[in-house]
């Protein structure tokens, strides 16, 4: 691997706009693969994404565009996927370029429904990418915000500290800090859960509770949070640091938040699948409910206590009435 290493960003949602956006301040070119031909076309001529951050301006003479996968992992060192977990298995089933001393960093925030595994376990199990070629990218950081250049900061881990750091350097600029973590299953089922989290708090202000109610919401999904993550991989951390607590608050609060916005328009009364039609974007966190809610049962008396997990799932995948199950939750709730 060169002292330059090259980055392919994977995926062409909103996040892996803003990502490209971050590396393009940073490196002379990004490679970037999309499934969309149109909009790598239309990018080309125009200079930006036409169905995600079109304020985002790039140049397209520092982007290597392409719909081909394999082409995009023979082409970089650093790969970076940020394609839905829903479809990152049937992305990845055309995939016949080797991943051989390539680098491999999540940004996907969510389970692979097809293994019930998190990424970073996905690429070692089924890909046989070694533990230490593989680390997390997670918030607090919304797309948004990083089109907008508004001061935000990134989590980077890996069990490599080294390319950690490679990829920190990369991402840093004016507008974005960066730490890094050793806590890469943490880190990865943390930014997971804070999705179904989101979801609650939407569901609750869809349905009419006040800020009172959802500051305890989120208390309570905090302590939850370190419960289910202690469980699948004890080690030493700090749950209120920015990976954790501070990914669960932003994304649990701001307008940004598309999981959020689920959960709001569920509350108001969508069913899940008209609620899913309206929006243009994928909530990752109803994936995320099933894969979180069946691993932890499957856990028989050795699983955590998931008050909230386990109140969304009976909402979206047992056809509960939000109101009523909600308002069962807020018993459980100190």
């Amino acid at each position: 691997m060169s002292d330059k290493p090259k980055f392919a960003v994977f995926g062409g949602g909103s996040w892996a706009t803003a990502i490209v956006k971050m590396l393009c301040e940073n490196q002379t070119e990004v490679g970037w693969y999309m499934r969309n031909t149109s909009a790598i076309d239309h990018i080309k001529k125009e200079q930006h994404n036409p169905n995600y951050l079109s304020a985002v301006e790039f140049k397209p003479e520092q982007l290597k565009l392409s719909n081909d996968i394999n082409e995009m992992v023979e082409y970089a060192d650093y790969l970076i996927f940020v394609i839905p977990s829903a479809f990152i298995f049937s992305a990845l089933k055309n995939l016949t370029a080797s991943l051989e001393n390539k680098i491999i960093f999540s940004a996907i925030k969510g389970i692979v429904p097809e293994t019930s595994l998190i990424v970073g376990d996905h690429f070692n199990t089924h890909l046989n990418v070694p533990f230490a070629d593989i680390g997390v990218i997670s918030g607090p950081c919304h797309a948004e915000e990083v089109a907008l250049e508004r001061l935000s900061y990134l989590t980077i881990a890996c069990a490599d500290e080294a390319k950690a750091q490679v990829v920190c350097d990369n991402l840093s600029c004016d507008y974005i800090k960066c730490n890094i973590s050793d806590d890469v299953i943490g880190t990865e089922y943390a930014a997971m859960l804070k999705n179904i989290y989101a979801i609650a708090a939407g569901i609750a202000h869809g349905l009419g509770y006040g800020d009172n109610f959802q500051s305890v919401l989120m208390s309570n999904a905090i302590r939850e949070m370190k419960r289910y993550v202690k469980k699948v991989h004890k080690m030493k951390r700090d749950i209120n640091d920015s990976a954790y607590l501070g990914d669960l608050l932003v994304t649990g609060y701001s307008v940004f938040s598309r999981n959020r916005l689920f959960g709001n328009m569920i509350g108001k009364g969508y069913t899940v699948k008209s609620a899913q039609m309206e929006m243009n974007m994928v909530a990752e966190g109803y994936y995320a409910t099933k894969s979180a809610y069946e691993l932890n049962q499957a856990k028989g008396k050795k699983k955590a206590k998931t008050p909230i997990v386990n109140a969304i799932y009976a909402i979206l995948y047992e056809g509960k009435d939000p109101k009523k199950i909600i308002a069962k939750l807020t018993d459980k709730l100190d």
